[in-house]
């Protein structure tokens, strides 16, 4: 009876939401906050704070974190360091964020588990499809660490592969602008902002949103993106609920 009533009141939560199963894609950058590297727990604990909103409104929600504020594999090979290597200690930057982010989550009352896509049994788990889906169903947060667990991969490419293998509504990319512009708005005071693009119209102005091979994929799927400002409050609950905040792409 317990669980029937559980059910209807997750139920009314989720009928009141646009997008029921998001993946939230966030740069490792952007959990420096003010800082030249590392991670600023000030930072994490306001990402917690907004994650936990869209949760308590019963929408399922998948993260993938970058590692460049740790260690960033292509510019280790720029540097001369073996590319293959490099990329295995981008992906152990991304399994350290993401613990961080974990610790954070829970410290704020939210279940969640972290999969690795490199075994690594004593921080994570494997990343296993049908168990992510099963821990997203029970409403805890699940974060995806060591990108695809091959080298020459983005976490971008990452993002968008679990975005699709769990079957996710959409992928939120989180940055610090507040959607696509014609050119770098904190280079140019004169960008121009598009509120919604096409994917070939983005092929056709050559616009930066993700590296070409997860922004094929994610065409290819029919998965839409919205870029937008994570560091604005209330802007991630706000895309859950159906208003219009950053950039959207779609078919």
């Amino acid at each position: 009876m317990r669980f029937l009533i559980f059910a209807e009141q997750k139920r009314d939560k989720i009928e009141k939401m646009k997008y029921k199963r998001i993946l939230l894609k966030l740069s490792g950058e952007a959990l420096m906050g003010n800082r030249q590297y590392g991670i600023d727990n000030d930072r994490l604990k306001d990402y917690a704070a907004e994650i936990k909103k869209v949760v308590d409104k019963g929408c399922e929600v998948a993260i993938v974190i970058g590692g460049g504020n740790i260690f960033r594999g292509l510019a280790g090979a720029a540097k001369g360091m073996d590319r293959v290597q490099g990329d295995y200690m981008g992906m152990l930057a991304t399994v350290i964020n993401g613990m961080a982010l974990q610790g954070a989550l829970e410290d704020a009352g939210i279940y969640t588990r972290l999969q690795s896509a490199i075994e690594m049994d004593k921080v994570a788990e494997p990343f296993i499809k049908r168990k992510a889906t099963r821990h997203l169903e029970k409403g805890r947060v699940v974060i995806f660490g060591a990108g695809t667990g091959n080298p020459y991969f983005t976490t971008d490419t990452a993002a968008t592969l679990r975005a699709i293998e769990i079957g996710a509504d959409v992928i939120l990319k989180g940055t610090r602008v507040d959607g696509i512009y014609d050119s770098d708005p904190e280079k140019n005071d004169n960008a121009v902002k598009f509120n919604s693009l096409t994917f070939d119209e983005v092929f056709e102005k050559g616009l930066k949103v993700m590296d070409m091979t997860a922004f094929t994929l994610s065409h290819e799927n029919k998965l839409p993106i919205i870029v937008f400002d994570m560091n604005k409050e209330g802007n991630l609950l706000k895309i859950v609920e159906g208003e219009n905040i950053g950039t959207l792409v779609n078919i």
